[in-house]
């Protein structure tokens, strides 16, 4: 099939900037065609685009599936709308997305020779989630909520920063069950930032010798003492009442509760809220992670113990690189994660027991007061470069209406400014991989919707690279620096996937999607932001390779998940960049209409 057939204008002309939301059967159905296309289809050359839909084929299974489209793309991330067909002896007919899952399986059951039983059961979870948000989805979630009176003071600023973390009600579009839970009770609901969840802590009282924490900051210590009191010997463990449920009938701890080693003080305090991952609850002006034994998209969310010592580890030794690039780049920061701790009840072996210290071990990442500016609003990235309009944080409702050549492009500059020059710095100054998708970032808006500040989160994904950090990484034990380390290339495919495709090509596909006839020069912006970085910085050899157009990597889901591979031993796909020289001024050649510049990878 042939891969360069432009998309004529008749098929997008007219089509609203940002359309209504899709029901959860195209939500799912539209999910698993962005992973077909990006890891299996496209790579094969098995794709086309003709007379307004995307028509791709099954490699193995030979099967012809076609879908209409809003818009395409330059990096063959396109928009799809309306229902998913299947070529057949007597003409095209609709799929439903279980259908459609089931092909999937059936495909990539060809395709590896091996099978996944939880495949379609996955996709399954992953429907009722995405359906249970669209149908409990609050009346809060209008699109006026940021143009109230009030819309400039503190509490209107934290309400809307919440909204935005709990606005994400189809999730990451390149993972084929990205709203997916796993758990052997409870009802996810409860707990669930769709269903603006907000509760308060299970409070344990536990014997001061029973405890284990790491801290780099009394200040996180104190805040863990404070959110509750607890009787004279024993320290305070605050626990996800989920966890609880999960794992509070452990033999180990109903043998510490009867014995008084450990208190069940029950859920008291103030309520913390859901934030965007499920497990990490925002209150007390401060972010507590906490392992979570429930299956969310691919991983089991549970805080192994090399990630809790990990996690004070690296707050203490990027204390000088952050330092550094603080002073480099002060609009942007990290937030650190300087606490963890966790309950250490001993077994048999006299050691504390694996399950229980992983289970109940949470990690004090800094709130958002230290770090943020007056007059600032922090929106969650994944909400503003959303495919849909799910919250007043939407990159529509920041510009306010406001979609001109101009006001779109100089938001898009003004944000880029932000966010790329820190993340190579950290790379190629400090050996230091960030992670920067669009869940770990919040994009700091001021009163008019531009963009002022950037901060950074999550310390799990941060990596060193040893060819920096080689005599930090030998002076740590080998069981934290292993898991913090990535060589250069691993390095490298990381923070451009994080950065540029995760991150940058879905926010750049949000501004397209409100003038499709400036795709080209939104990704020539990017481009223009790389080269002042390289020509600063001494143009290092990686950077040159990216702008002369060398593949992307795109971080294989699908295939990762049907594999049952860790996130970290998740593999790449390369993607045709859209960064080329050659890619940009063909771009800037066709004629400006909302397909412009479009190919059908």
């Amino acid at each position: 099939m042939t891969t360069r057939m432009a998309l004529p204008q008749s098929a997008t002309a007219g089509l609203p900037a940002t359309p209504e939301l899709p029901s959860a059967d195209e939500a799912v159905a539209h999910t698993l065609l962005n992973c077909l296309l990006r890891e299996v289809s496209a790579p094969e050359h098995q794709t086309a685009v003709d007379d307004g839909r995307l028509l791709l084929r099954l490699p193995r299974r030979g099967t012809l599936l076609r879908v209409a489209l809003r818009r395409t793309s330059l990096l063959g991330a396109h928009r799809f709308t309306g229902p998913v067909s299947e070529e057949t002896p007597d003409g095209w007919s609709e799929l439903d997305w279980r259908t459609l899952a089931e092909h999937v399986q059936h495909e990539l059951e060809l395709r590896t020779g091996t099978a996944n039983e939880e495949f379609v059961a996955q996709v399954a979870s992953s429907h009722d989630g995405v359906r249970a948000g669209l149908t409990d989805r609050p009346e809060a979630d209008r699109p006026e909520a940021d143009r109230s009176d009030d819309a400039g003071t503190g509490a209107a600023r934290a309400d809307r920063y919440l909204e935005s973390e709990q606005a994400l009600l189809f999730g990451h579009r390149f993972h084929p069950a990205p709203k997916s839970r796993s758990a052997a009770r409870g009802d996810w609901r409860d707990y669930a930032p769709e269903s603006r969840a907000a509760f308060p802590l299970r409070h344990l009282a536990v014997r001061a010798d029973l405890l284990a924490e790491e801290s780099a900051d009394d200040r996180a210590t104190a805040l863990l003492d404070g959110l509750g009191e607890v009787p004279a010997g024993y320290r305070l463990l605050p626990a996800h009442p989920w966890q609880y449920q999960l794992i509070g009938d452990h033999p180990l701890l109903r043998r510490a509760l009867r014995s008084g080693d450990v208190l069940d003080l029950g859920p008291r305090g103030e309520r913390f809220t859901a934030t965007a991952s499920v497990r990490t609850l925002h209150g007390a002006d401060a972010f507590l992670k906490f392992s979570l034994d429930v299956r969310i998209t691919n991983c089991l969310r549970k805080n192994a113990a090399y990630e809790l010592t990990g996690a004070v580890t690296l707050t203490r030794l990027l204390a000088p690189v952050l330092t550094d690039l603080a002073r480099r780049f002060p609009d942007a920061a990290m937030l650190r994660e300087p606490a963890f701790r966790t309950l250490a009840l001993p077994g048999p072996d006299g050691r504390p027991d694996l399950a229980l210290f992983e289970g109940f071990g949470l990690i004090v990442r800094d709130g958002l007061g230290d770090v943020l500016r007056p007059g600032v609003t922090p929106l969650l990235a994944a909400a503003v470069a959303d495919e849909y309009p799910t919250s007043s944080a939407h990159i529509s409702r920041l510009l306010d209406g406001s979609s001109d050549a101009s006001s779109v492009l100089g938001w898009w500059r003004d944000y880029l400014r932000l966010l790329v020059p820190p993340v190579l710095a950290a790379y190629f100054d400090h050996g230091v991989v960030l992670e920067p998708h669009l869940q770990n970032v919040l994009i700091g808006v001021d009163d008019t919707g531009r963009p002022a500040q950037v901060l950074f989160r999550d310390l799990e994904g941060t990596k060193l690279v040893p060819e920096h950090n080689a005599g930090l990484l030998a002076a740590l034990p080998p069981e934290v620096a292993g898991p913090m380390t990535y060589d250069a290339e691993r390095g490298w495919d990381r923070v451009v996937y994080c950065l540029l495709v995760n991150h940058a090509a879905e926010l750049l596909a949000a501004l397209a999607d409100l003038r499709p006839e400036l795709e080209g020069r939104l990704w020539q912006a990017v481009r223009d932001t790389l080269e002042e970085f390289a020509a600063a910085h001494g143009r290092p050899p990686r950077l040159r390779a990216l702008l002369a157009g060398v593949p992307l990597p795109a971080k294989a889901n699908l295939l990762t998940r049907w594999e049952r591979r860790a996130d970290r031993e998740a593999g790449y796909v390369r993607l045709p960049s859209p960064l080329a020289g050659s890619v940009l001024a063909e771009a800037a050649r066709m004629p400006a209409h909302p397909s412009a510049g479009s190919a059908a990878r």
